[in-house]
């Protein structure tokens, strides 16, 4: 077998790739550029590849029509969106997975970073030391009062894996847990988290009106799709109460840009956490740099040494179920 690798991947899983044949191995974060998918279709002809792992490269028709040898794709992302042309791979029988959860642990934790960072105005406080401004010990108990997560209620607008791995998390908090997810099965509702010290704290599944008006958080962690593009807009953000704080570790277009800035402006909710944006990186004019109830982070959600690990390990797995004749777990 012959493996083109152009995702970052973890030195151990290219290690038990390399047990079935040659390994390729070229990280578009290394080499810094995404192949032409043309100028890739006729790579994988003439050097005989089998399979081809992508992260961020695109693989067309095109691609798949000049290469008649590939016949495995494994896509190092949540999502395939528009990274393969799953109608050719379909016609060519080229097998195509995904790694869903790759990253559902490090957005989580980012996601309760944020939520601790509002909550306690971790930033502003931090910048208020390092200039020189903090004067008397009585500051910290006046000027500086911040909220505790401990019996407030979160609400998570879509439960798939990173929302799992929010509440999880959240449960050691203490905290109520909420979601909304239409598409969750009847059977998961009213889902018991398993607690460490063993005990089953209960989410709750509810509408997106009751969630937004009942939680002191709310957490966004659904795809960005049609039906969820602006899902968040002035109607919505008017149902939260005015102390709670929003946070998206999504995707930017999920939130009404405008109708979020005014209600931030407005203090009509209490502040935002956002590691995603319309435009990135943020430009110097950006409003966003000018509130002081928004806690902002470069799309860091997924930038985790192991979040690579994770996904080297599913993209082998299931490269080892292909080469057994088995079906792939996340076969797309």
């Amino acid at each position: 077998m012959k493996f083109l690798i152009l995702a970052p991947f973890h030195p151990d899983s290219l290690a038990r790739l390399r047990q079935y044949g040659e390994v390729v191995y070229e990280s578009w974060l290394d080499t810094g550029r995404l192949t032409d998918p043309e100028e890739l279709g006729a790579r994988l002809a003439a050097e005989g590849f089998d399979a081809l792992v992508i992260e961020a490269d695109f693989v067309f028709e095109e691609t798949i029509e000049a290469a008649p040898g590939l016949r495995f794709i494994g896509v190092c992302r949540g999502g395939i969106g528009q990274h393969v042309d799953l109608d050719a791979a379909h016609r060519r029988d080229v097998w195509v997975v995904h790694t869903p959860g790759r990253n559902a642990v490090s957005v989580a934790e980012l996601t309760i970073a944020l939520m601790l960072a509002l909550a306690r105005r971790v930033p502003a406080a931090h910048a208020m030391i390092r200039t020189g401004q903090w004067q008397s010990p009585l500051d910290n108990l006046t000027d500086w009062q911040g909220v505790e997560l401990c019996g407030k209620a979160v609400g998570l607008i879509g439960f798939g894996a990173v929302g799992r791995a929010v509440a999880q998390r959240l449960a050691a908090f203490e905290m109520n847990i909420l979601a909304h997810d239409p598409y969750v099965e009847l059977k998961t509702r009213n889902l018991a988290l398993e607690r460490s010290e063993g005990s089953k704290p209960e989410t709750k599944f509810v509408s997106l009106d009751d969630l937004l008006r009942q939680s002191d958080f709310v957490s966004l962690h659904c795809p960005l799709t049609d039906e969820t593009r602006g899902l968040i807009g002035g109607r919505e953000l008017a149902w939260m109460k005015p102390g709670a704080f929003l946070v998206n570790t999504a995707r930017a277009a999920i939130v009404d840009e405008a109708a979020l800035l005014a209600a931030l402006r407005e203090r009509r909710i209490a502040g935002a956490g956002l590691d995603v944006h319309v435009i990135e990186p943020l430009p110097p004019n950006s409003p966003w740099l000018h509130l002081d109830n928004v806690v902002l982070t470069p799309h860091i959600g997924g930038a985790t040494p192991d979040v690579v690990r994770h996904h080297s390990e599913m993209i082998v797995d299931e490269i080892e179920h292909w080469l057994r004749g088995e079906r792939p777990v996340s076969l797309v």
